[in-house]
């Protein structure tokens, strides 16, 4: 049983933890995992912590980080659609789920309590970045988090890893390299909270639940992507987002409700389709990159874990109020 005094060094750390652990392993799910065998490992080591050596709060990132290394030996990486092979062209391709690949999944905000408290620096847990990082070795990926975003110095993260800060340094090189264009320039997007993001979201919304297509078209960039895991496909560019949009509205009609959130510090929503007896039934969560010029991406989830990490009701009644 953790005791009080313990819980109280080491309670305060659990949310940025959790963070730590989910851009190290791109799952909400596995991150809560791994923080709870960090505090089990930290309560089992406790005797030994030497507060003259480290801070609990630099203990606790070596114990998850080495357990993160750990839980991702052998492992494929967390990918998108886009992160597997080129743009489709056919927007009537089977929409076929591929459930053999573990795919990346979305952060949602409502766990990261106060963002400033936690250093959740601009763009540091954008879906985009967090996709790139799933393609470095899990040690690069380690040393660019714990030095790029946590700022962790070089000799302090030799430390936690057991190596040196020369292997460190080359490691964060490499790292950097191999994101080099990853990811929309951090002054290109912009994030909740601005109120010309709040105002093109709201318009998205808007065409959305009018079946709008052309109203959703002129939102979107000119390279504006569409993906959907689990499924593996992914479009590029207006035209083929649009000609799948009418797809979406043909098969599953135009009566839809959409009720806003955020996820990895992006504006997102999720999607409701009206069923036969009237309700309203959770299909998609969208998670939106906004860049001055529109929607760049819509990566949209499908996924019965992602709904459940975000708490979304499964239904809402007629008049767009959480049911059952």
């Amino acid at each position: 049983m953790i005791d009080e005094d313990f819980e109280a060094r080491v309670g305060p750390h659990r949310r940025e933890l959790l963070v730590h652990c989910y851009r190290m392993l791109g799952s909400v799910h596995e991150a809560e995992d791994l923080v709870q065998e960090t505090m089990l490992r930290a309560w089992r080591a406790r005797e030994r912590y030497d507060a003259g050596l480290a801070s609990v709060r630099t203990w606790l990132y070596k114990i998850a980080t080495n357990a993160c290394l750990s839980a991702l030996q052998g492992r494929a990486r967390r990918p998108l659609p886009s992160g597997l092979g080129g743009p489709s062209d056919d927007t009537d391709a089977p929409l076929a789920p591929a459930l053999d690949v573990p795919w990346l999944q979305p952060f949602p905000d409502a766990l990261l309590g106060d963002p400033a408290a936690l250093a959740i620096r601009r763009g540091t847990l954008r879906l985009a970045l967090i996709a790139a990082m799933q393609v470095l070795p899990p040690k690069q990926r380690a040393v660019l988090i714990l030095r790029d975003v946590l700022e962790f110095p070089a000799a302090e993260v030799a430390a936690l890893l057991e190596t040196t800060p020369a292997a460190v340094n080359s490691a964060l090189q490499r790292a950097r390299t191999g994101l080099e264009g990853a990811s929309p320039a951090e002054d290109d997007v912009a994030e909740p909270g601005d109120d010309a993001v709040d105002a093109l979201v709201d318009r998205y919304i808007h065409s959305f639940e009018a079946a709008d297509v052309a109203g959703l078209v002129a939102l979107l960039t000119e390279d504006a992507v569409l993906e959907m895991p689990p499924v593996p496909l992914w479009y590029l560019g207006r035209d083929s987002y649009g000609r799948f949009m009418d797809r979406v509205f043909a098969m599953n009609g135009p009566d839809w409700r959409m009720v806003r959130t955020a996820a990895n510090a992006q504006p997102a929503v999720a999607a409701y389709n009206r069923g036969d007896d009237g309700a309203y039934l959770l299909h998609t969560l969208q998670v939106f990159t906004v860049t001055p010029q529109g929607v760049a991406r819509n990566v949209v989830f499908q996924d019965a874990r992602v709904f459940a990490a975000f708490d979304l009701p499964p239904v809402l009644d007629a008049g767009g109020g959480a049911s059952g």
